[in-house]
């Protein structure tokens, strides 16, 4: 049997406008990034779908609770579904954290799997965390569809792992705010189904540059 995922990516945050990276650390949905949580929730008041999960993070928590609300699901929190941790770097933008931590910052643009920013985490750490729990969700709910809220890097590992494309290849593909991806989770494997689609902010204030 299959399980149908709906990945979500949260509302933009007030750092999100600024460039800095979030990481485990947080800040508050942006003006728009609530507009495009309430957009989202809009659209799968409409959806039949088992369970809600998301991130313990905060970003993700007020974009899955302003869903719930719709929705009328209860928000089960997985801190497996986390951003990955940047550890000295989060909090800064990328201009601060390539002046004041050069060599880290080389090491994770150059993008590298295994490499662990100081204080945080690798992508391949983060990827494993994220796809264990995702298994066992698709293995607990086989057969329904359930919601998931998570995070851009989160996602882009995702698109990759499915794609077979390497972690280190310059990303050529968006991660929206508030954007809506499908997985099928079949016999142990992903699949998916629709990447990237932000239909349902066509009415909701955004900017996608």
């Amino acid at each position: 049997m299959t399980t149908e995922f709906i990945l979500l990516r949260h509302g933009e945050t007030e750092w999100n406008t600024l460039g800095r990276l979030q990481g485990h650390l947080d800040s508050p949905l942006s003006a728009r990034g609530l507009c495009q949580a309430d957009a989202l929730a809009e659209r799968l008041e409409s959806v039949s779908f088992h369970a809600l999960y998301c991130s313990d993070l905060g970003r993700a928590l007020e974009t899955a609770r302003r869903i719930a609300i719709r929705t009328g699901h209860s928000v089960l929190e997985d801190k497996r579904l986390r951003e990955r941790g940047l550890g000295i770097m989060e909090g800064l933008t990328r201009d601060e954290a390539s002046q004041r931590h050069p060599e880290v910052f080389a090491e994770y643009s150059a993008g590298g799997p295994d490499f662990v920013v100081p204080g945080g985490e690798s992508t391949s750490q983060r990827l494993r965390h994220a796809v264990e729990c995702l298994r066992e969700l698709g293995a607990r709910h086989m057969g329904a569809r359930i919601v998931v809220v998570t995070h851009g890097g989160v996602l882009s590992s995702l698109f990759r792992h499915c794609l077979g494309i390497p972690h280190g290849t310059p990303r050529a593909f968006s991660v929206l705010n508030a954007s809506w991806s499908q997985f099928d989770y079949h016999e142990g494997a992903f699949r998916l189904v629709t990447w990237g689609d932000v239909n349902h902010l066509r009415d909701a204030s955004r900017d996608d540059a």
